[in-house]
């Protein structure tokens, strides 16, 4: 299995426990301050990552859509107070505040990236940024051109497949390849904020492994809550995103969907747990002998057995600890001649025998 350091600090693999991005996205509603405290908030919930949204008015939307002033998020429908326009502008991260938000990140020990819409902003992701990994968005997964681009940068690729056919998913990480980058984790993802859980389709991650077995899967995650999140990592998932809000009641884009603090904080102690108690695919015991005798049974007197008698089926019963002979001896056991006195209720062992 192929391993893919995306990270100084991890190696993002199929094994060990899953590698945790909070998706802060735009949640920061273009408030730095509040940007600043939601990276400190993943961190102490024990997110390994946090992960911005690298736009400007420009980048992502034409005209046409300005114009139209279709909003995508459930919070701006309908309305009259704001524009799709001016939404866009305030939700920006600046460069330059995306650096000071590495820097703060790097000082307490989280890793920070961004999700690019444009070629400069691949650009700055890589070349002053220095993000450890750049992470494509769904919609982004038929930009066959920008896939290229951004695989020449040399630098490892998160890739979400929400919105996608396979053969969609096929020609994006055969231009990443051709491009010369096979730094590649590949994430289910279904782009409906929140979907149904019939929607969530968890076993496409064991498809996708199937299909892509060199490169380890992931899962970004839309879901309500933490249930689903924590079911990929039985799926063997090296790598969850959620997103991350510090108040589900904030207006924004993302906020309904994402994990606050607590929840942030379940998904990362719970991963751990669930991934250990996965364990190995080997059948071993992981009881102690002494643990296991004391369950286990002995062959037992139901009489008193003088020494000299021979011992009879009915002489013989099964009991618990298992401090004698073992029941699946009992065809050695009957029949044979008793060295000494037996107490009744006893186990019998080979040196009371003849």
């Amino acid at each position: 299995m192929a391993k893919i350091a995306i990270t100084p600090l991890r190696t993002v693999s199929d094994f060990g426990v899953p590698y945790i991005i909070a998706e802060l996205g735009a949640n920061h509603n273009g408030n730095m301050e509040l940007a600043r405290k939601m990276i400190v908030s993943a961190k102490e919930a024990g997110a390994d990552c946090v992960k911005f949204q690298s736009w400007t008015k420009s980048s992502v939307f034409s005209r046409k859509a300005y114009e139209d002033n279709f909003f995508i998020a459930d919070d701006y429908r309908q309305r009259t107070d704001h524009t799709l326009e001016s939404i866009v502008a305030a939700y920006a991260i600046p460069e330059s505040e995306l650096l000071k938000m590495k820097s703060l990140a790097d000082e307490i020990g989280i890793d920070c990236t961004s999700t690019p819409f444009s070629m400069r902003e691949v650009d700055f992701l890589v070349d002053e940024l220095h993000a450890p990994f750049v992470k494509v968005a769904s919609m982004d997964l038929n930009n066959y051109p920008f896939l290229d681009y951004i695989a020449r940068k040399g630098k490892p690729i998160v890739l979400s497949t929400g919105l996608s056919e396979v053969f969609e998913i096929d020609r994006a990480i055969r231009t990443i390849e051709e491009a010369g980058n096979n730094q590649i984790v590949i994430l289910h993802c279904v782009s409906i904020y929140p979907p149904q859980d019939h929607q969530v389709q968890l076993n496409n991650i064991d498809t996708l492994r199937t299909l892509y077995p060199d490169y380890p899967i992931g899962f970004s995650d839309h879901t309500l809550g933490v249930s689903i999140p924590l079911a990929s990592v039985v799926k063997g998932v090296c790598l969850i995103e959620k997103h991350f809000t510090l108040d589900k009641n904030m207006e924004g884009w993302d906020h309904k969907v994402s994990a606050n603090q607590d929840e942030l904080a379940q998904i990362c102690r719970e991963t751990k747990r669930i991934r250990a108690a996965m364990g190995s695919t080997r059948i071993q015991t992981q009881e102690s002998k002494e643990r296991i005798d004391s369950f286990r049974r002995s062959i037992v007197t139901t009489r008193l057995i003088k020494a000299g008698e021979v011992i009879q089926r009915q002489d013989v019963d099964f009991k618990r600890p298992a401090t004698g002979i073992s029941p699946e001896y009992l065809p050695f056991v009957v029949g044979r001649t008793v060295k000494n006195d037996l107490p009744f209720d006893k186990p019998i062992t080979p040196e009371s025998l003849i």
